[in-house]
């Protein structure tokens, strides 16, 4: 099968596509209709269909003779312990834990909150959950009590899972006072809170609450999994939204078993047997869909890593655990390898580990300058993939579909539109442009299987986010340009696009030529006020470990390559040279609030960030920037 040949017909005829691709899964009720209309523009996929995601994940697998295979490797450099789960050992797991949630009086479609740190028994919890039916929520371990509360308000658990702490390089972070100061800010309260002790920080239970994990569950029996519908709801993801309530990005179990089935094999490659590591955290959706089910649903081994890209314990961190797993590709986001390259500029723990195993580098979740993406290709003699998708697609939008023979990588681009999705760019009027016109970047509906389709209890918010701005189109907020062949440039979010004299510029553009600067690490360009031309663009910029250039060498440069590349409109006259950049814990740069403070207005530290010491590091050094008003 082409790619040219796939994306065709999967664009022609989205009902027959599906149907074809469906067959990869092990229904226990074959869906007898694909794809159906709704009257608001939504759509419902293998709506009779019957299945249920952790028996595909597991059960199915021990089945095709995959039991002995290794499922999952716990891999954590941060407590030193390493173990390997095999098929028949991971689903064994599962279905006793699963039978203790029963047990607490967990059914089909009572929600369950995860707030765990990378321990296999998150993993577990998820595909627990997903066995008898119920609907589970990660939150990002260590999150807010505050933001945990809202979640827990939302979601209205019947069940919480923690852990007693996270770590991280040498740090513990308790996670018990957090549980327990989010339930005294919320409003709904589960049944139970069932704690898993680990040795770095013991936890105070609360009597009559809290449930020790192990003594709990030594007393459970195993259960089945259950039949469930194909549009029952598999999990809750909350993603960050313009109200300050965050928005509840519900996955439904058919098509996300049908997307991911196909996205591992297509889009990565991926073959049963094949080890693959996506590196994230369940608290993401990269953790679900790449960690959890994709992997083990394809019958592959995940690797599943408690650590860093650096000082867990140094920058070939990641280089020891391919070559000692023998990993076949791996996902990460290019913060990540840009961190690695910070300490590691000559790749010296490439060379000192075997890579022989290793096929290809798959980044998403930001864009990936050009400038990372060849240093990444140069020092592993690896192929690096751009690729691009949401909390709300669920499995890439755009990507070079490695599992199909004809598609096309382009270094720069985010690569073709994935099969299933028809990807367009419209103006602010909603009309369609050109190659080579940027705008908004939207998809045509219907949205392919594995998207949300709605929001955990506010469907008129989704409606409102996600379809009324374009109508007929899913509005994903990015930014960008499609070129005449097909291939996607993400300039960034619709807001990063700043307003120069009248002259719409993107700072994603600015900031790939920045980050090819040799001395440069990492930066980020966001649009400040200026009184005169509306907005200018202000380059923060982090040096590489040992480099001296003096900022206003370091301005001539840039300035340089900027005016060179896009032109003197661009304004490009503003560069200051920061220690580091405020992120959140995976490791996206806060731009909006970086703008904020370029700016003078008041903003609020928002609960993901990595560590709130940045922000005043960054006020101090934009303290004398000219300031609207």
């Amino acid at each position: 099968m082409t790619y040219h040949h796939s994306y065709a017909q999967s664009i022609t005829d989205p009902a027959a596509f599906w149907a074809e691709q469906a067959q990869a899964v092990a229904w226990y009720r074959k869906p007898t209709q694909t794809l159906e209309q709704n009257a608001d523009g939504t759509h419902r996929w293998f709506a009779d269909g019957s299945l249920n995601s952790c028996y595909l994940a597991l059960d199915r697998q021990i089945e095709l003779g995959r039991g002995e295979q290794p499922a999952l490797i716990y891999d954590s450099p941060v407590t030193g312990v390493q173990q390997v789960f095999t098929y028949s050992q991971l689903c064994e797991e599962v279905a006793r834990l699963a039978g203790l949630l029963r047990q607490l009086g967990v059914g089909k479609g009572d929600g369950v909150i995860i707030y765990m740190p990378m321990v296999p028994q998150a993993a577990m919890a998820m595909l627990a959950c997903a066995r008898i039916g119920a609907v589970h929520s990660v939150v990002f371990g260590g999150f807010a009590a505050n933001e945990l509360a809202l979640r827990i308000d939302d979601a209205r658990p019947t069940l919480l899972l923690t852990a007693s702490c996270g770590l991280e390089f040498d740090r513990v972070i308790e996670y018990k006072p957090l549980v327990d100061r989010a339930l005294q800010l919320a409003r709904h309260q589960p049944r139970k809170v069932l704690v898993l002790q680990r040795p770095q920080k013991l936890a105070q239970l609360q009597a009559g609450r809290d449930l020790d994990w192990q003594a709990a569950l030594s007393a459970a029996e195993a259960v089945a999994p259950v039949a469930l519908g194909a549009a029952d709801p598999l999990y809750i993801m909350y993603t960050s939204g313009t109200t300050g309530k965050p928005k509840g990005i519900v996955r439904e179990n058919g098509g996300n078993a049908v997307a991911l089935c196909y996205a591992m094999r297509h889009v990565y490659g991926m073959q049963a047997g094949d080890v693959w590591w996506g590196i994230s955290d369940v608290g993401w959706v990269v953790g679900h869909s790449l960690i959890v089910y994709g992997p083990l649903m394809s019958g592959c081994t995940t690797v599943f890593y408690e650590g860093k890209p650096i000082r867990t314990p140094d920058a070939a961190a990641y280089w020891r655990v391919i070559e000692q797993y023998r990993v076949n590709a791996l996902f990460c986001a290019p913060t990540a390898m840009r961190a690695i390259r910070k300490e590691d500029p000559d790749g010296a723990g490439v060379s000192a580990h075997d890579l022989s195993s290793l096929r290809q580098l798959f980044l998403a979740g930001e864009k990936l300058d050009s400038s990372t993406h060849a240093w990444l290709q140069a020092v592993t003699g690896k192929a690096v993939h751009d690729h691009w998708w949401q909390t709300e697609t669920g499995w890439p939008v755009t990507a070079p579909c490695v599992g199909l023979a004809g598609s096309a990588a382009r270094p720069g681009s985010s690569n073709r539109a994935v099969p299933g999705y028809h990807v367009r760019v419209v103006d602010e009027q909603g009309q369609l442009l050109g190659p080579n016109q940027q705008g908004a970047i939207v998809i045509a509906l219907p949205l392919p299987p594995g998207c949300s389709q709605t929001l955990w209890g506010d469907h008129p918010r989704y409606l409102q986010a996600y379809l009324q701005t374009y109508p007929g189109y899913y509005h994903t907020g990015d930014g960008g340009y499609l070129d005449d062949e097909g291939f996607v440039y993400i300039m960034g979010r619709t807001d990063d696009v700043i307003n120069v004299s009248g002259h719409r510029l993107s700072t994603g553009e600015m900031e790939d030529l920045v980050a090819c600067h040799p001395a440069v690490a990492e930066c980020a360009v966001i649009g400040v006020h200026d009184e005169i031309k509306g907005q200018v663009p202000l380059a923060l910029v982090v040096l590489k470990d040992g480099e001296q250039i003096a900022e206003a060498q370091l301005l001539v440069d840039l300035v340089g390559r900027v005016r060179e590349a896009i032109g003197p409109l661009a304004c490009f006259n503003r560069v200051r040279l920061v220690k580091r950049l405020p992120k959140t814990r995976s490791g996206k740069i806060l731009r909006a609030v970086l703008r904020k403070i370029a700016d003078g207005q008041a903003y609020v530290p928002p609960s993901t960030l990595d560590d709130p010491a940045v922000l005043a590091e960054i006020e101090a050094v934009l303290a004398d920037l000219p300031r609207a008003g």
